[in-house]
């Protein structure tokens, strides 16, 4: 019935095991229909025989394809193949291409991108450009920590020590906190999503950095928000128009990046951060400030928490961009009162938050290793932001400024051409892109887009750009 077994073979990962062995020839059999849905596996030891393993290594195999619903475990009668899923169809596991560009357009087809394609258009670092040493080595301490560190949830303002060290960060930049002013929080996006909660009704109105980051838009349309934005400059919001916005609108939150502005790559001034919180003062406006790129500067810029001292200013940050996007964790930086509210709301959402994330992470930044790896990342990035400048500007493509620090170039594309249509284009041939209008509530930046200059560096990318380019009037 099961046909010769499957032998044991050397791969490019590692050479398969006898565990492994008897699991594919279980699952060679099912794709051949050899053995279908509600068929009787050999017995244990009929197994073991079969493929000439132990009686254990067929226990083990066995309860693995239970573990991942290949076969069911009925006690008494023993192991049967269960009901197996409809064929795997890429047309039908695809992102939608023809999808209107809008605030989910980058994300769901740099998430859904395979493995290899350029993703100049996604706002993360290659996983090769990340500490990866030093997060196994940091799971290797992790996994002989005590069970409560492994298997409990943690208190709500998160673990402690991490805070302690996120107040110690904050001070190197003019921000003063205590370890009580910390919440964590199991991303930047989360932190948002609770500020949202805490702070708004639907309908109310939240100013917004034209262009901003698109999931800025996202989360506020989520939470039914009235959005009004005002053009960014390279030295912070057009500070006449936001003095007009706040006059006409009366706006409840204003959510920004004051470090590294995402996606133009511009930093605040001092002069423009005083006239904003004299404004936020005067209108009695709250700042939610997000700096999850800080770790990229090469010199500290202004922060609006450290000129507020954390009054009006809600400062978020996390580790998602320099450590790792599968470590989800970040925090809220708030003045008591404000935690306290937040406590209640993250206990309501996602109750103790995710610790073991939270061990990982202060297991890494406190290794002398991080600074090494930060240092040499911004060296890197720096080296890629002036060799993509420089391969951008022949195709006509000019940057809105020259980034001091960080990932993100926004580049102006020549004449009147859509950069929607150089994106869609571009997608033809597997590659993301950013087109700025995903990123302009006002739906004014139609030949702007937003270039990952860690992801722009495949000639592949300034090919198809060049052929895009070429195919407009």
């Amino acid at each position: 019935m099961l046909g010769a077994p499957i032998q044991m073979e050397e791969t490019g990962q590692h050479t398969i095991t006898r565990v492994e062995t008897v699991m594919a020839t279980i699952r060679q059999r099912i794709a051949g229909r050899s053995l279908t849905t509600g068929a009787r596996l050999p017995s244990v030891r009929a197994m073991a025989t079969f493929v000439g393993v132990s009686t254990s290594t067929v226990v083990d195999a066995y309860e693995r394809l239970v573990g991942e619903g290949v076969i069911l475990s009925r006690p008494g009668s023993g192991f049967f193949v269960a009901t197996q899923a409809a064929p795997f169809s890429l047309s039908a596991a695809g992102p939608k291409l023809d999808r209107a560009v809008d605030p989910f357009w980058v994300s769901r087809q740099s998430l859904e991108a395979k493995e290899g394609d350029p993703k100049p258009g996604c706002g993360w670092l290659p996983s090769s450009w990340l500490p990866n040493q030093a997060i196994r080595k940091g799971l290797r301490a992790l996994s002989r920590s005590d069970d409560t560190a492994l298997a409990d949830y943690g208190s709500p303002l998160g673990l402690e020590p991490l805070r302690q060290l996120i107040v110690r960060r904050m001070a190197d930049r003019g921000m003063e906190a205590s370890p009580g002013q910390i919440m964590l929080t199991e991303s930047g996006t989360q932190a948002i999503d609770l500020l949202c909660r805490l702070f708004l009704e639907p309908g109310d109105t939240v100013l917004v950095d034209d262009p901003c980051y698109f999931n800025f838009q996202a989360l506020l349309r989520a939470h039914r928000a009235t959005m009004v934005s005002v053009p960014y400059t390279p030295s912070g919001p057009d500070i006449e128009l936001f003095a007009q916005a706040m006059e006409q609108h009366r706006p409840r939150l204003y959510i920004t990046n004051s470090a590294i502005h995402n996606p133009t790559g511009a930093t605040l001034s001092p002069v423009v951060a005083h006239r904003v919180l004299k404004l936020a003062d005067q209108f009695n406006l709250t700042i939610v400030e997000d700096d999850i790129f800080a770790d990229f500067e090469h010199s500290i810029a202004p922060r609006l928490a450290a000129f507020d001292g954390l009054d009006r200013v809600v400062h978020i940050g996390s580790f998602s961009k320099t450590l790792s996007a599968s470590a989800r964790c970040g925090f809220i930086a708030a003045k008591k009162d404000w935690i306290e509210g937040l406590i209640d709301l993250k206990i309501a959402t996602s109750f103790g938050g995710g610790r073991l994330s939270a061990e990982l992470v202060y297991k890494v930044l406190s290794d002398g290793s991080y600074r090494k790896h930060i240092e040499a990342l911004r060296t890197r990035l720096s080296k890629s932001m002036f060799e993509a400048s420089a391969r951008l500007k022949p195709l006509g493509i000019l940057p809105f400024v020259e980034p001091q620090a960080g990932m993100f170039l926004w580049g102006r594309l020549p004449g009147n051409v859509d950069a929607a249509g150089v994106a869609r284009s571009a997608l033809d041939r597997n590659i993301v892109l950013a087109p700025g209008n995903a990123f302009s509530l006002s739906q004014s930046a139609t030949n702007y887009m937003r270039f990952n200059v860690s992801q722009s560096l495949d000639d592949r990318v300034f090919e198809v750009l060049r052929e895009a380019l070429e195919g407009f009037p």
